[in-house]
């Protein structure tokens, strides 16, 4: 553990599957706090239900746990009237891109200044691997006895196309990598969303770390630079397009957020 990282530990320990991405994910976020400076007293964490929804008990910040599809609209809420306060929402694929996709585009539409953080591990694992917005086609479920008919959803491009002002992709598999997606998440004024792609060792065992391992290249590693949101999207179908799955922040532009523009409108009366 890093030093400092158990300041923002509980007592309670995890209680995640043995191997379950969400362990680099808790590492990732920790380390991205501790980097940044901040105490547990600055930062609001708003839940999911889900896997990771039981992470309100094991990271020691300010807490909401929220209804599923829901952890967006309370911390926006919270971040447009204490803008002061370091929020992020978190959610897994099925209530980022399920039940709460209009919360998820019409927060990237606002441009409200809040890091979204997508555990993406392409099933409804909490509930024993139902298929979700992201399962690709052809895959066996509980809900899809005779495989997945429906196209999936591609987070990358969707959020991209919303107006989300910095959108990434990390992987539960490089603690050290996410880290620094959620580092630049937090620190970029704006709707920040990044969709992690996280190994379900119980319900998805297909694409497992060393899967995904042999998918993965960096775009820091190819000089890529994300300003270019034609060039972004290209990256959001690179996967479905050639096999490969770049990790890194595809795209980053800076303009007001929703809430610099409230305040704003709201002095000037």
């Amino acid at each position: 553990m890093q030093q400092g990282q158990e300041k923002f530990n509980t007592k309670v320990m995890p209680t995640w599957c043995p191997g379950c991405g969400n362990f680099g994910i808790w590492g990732a976020i920790k380390k991205a706090l501790l980097d940044l400076e901040l105490e547990p007293h600055q930062v609001l964490i708003s839940y999911d239900i889900g896997c990771f929804g039981n992470g309100a008990n094991f990271l020691k910040t300010y807490g909401f746990h929220s209804l599923h599809g829901r952890s967006l609209p309370p911390a926006l809420g919270a971040k447009i009237f204490n803008r002061e306060l370091m929020v992020i929402a978190l959610a897994g694929d099925g209530g980022a891109y399920g039940e709460g996709l209009q919360h998820f585009i019409h927060a990237a539409r606002y441009n409200v200044d809040v890091t979204f953080l997508v555990a993406n591990n392409q099933r409804f694992s909490l509930t024993t691997g139902q298929a979700s917005p992201t399962t690709k086609k052809g895959v066996v479920t509980k809900t899809t006895p005779w495989g997945e008919t429906k196209t999936p959803l591609n987070p990358m491009a969707l959020a991209i196309e919303s107006g989300a002002s910095l959108v990434a992709r990390g992987f539960a598999g490089d603690i050290v990598q996410l880290a620094g997606i959620i580092k630049a998440a937090i620190s970029h004024k704006g709707f920040s969303h990044v969709d992690i792609l996280q190994p379900c060792v119980s319900f998805n065992p297909e694409q497992s770390y060393e899967w995904y391992r042999s998918v993965i290249y960096k775009l820091e590693e190819h000089k890529y630079r994300p300003d270019d949101k034609k060039k972004a999207l290209e990256k959001a179908w690179e996967f479905e397009q050639e096999g490969k799955m770049p990790t890194g922040i595809f795209y980053q532009e800076e303009k007001e957020s929703y809430e610099e523009g409230l305040w704003r409108m709201k002095e000037e009366k």
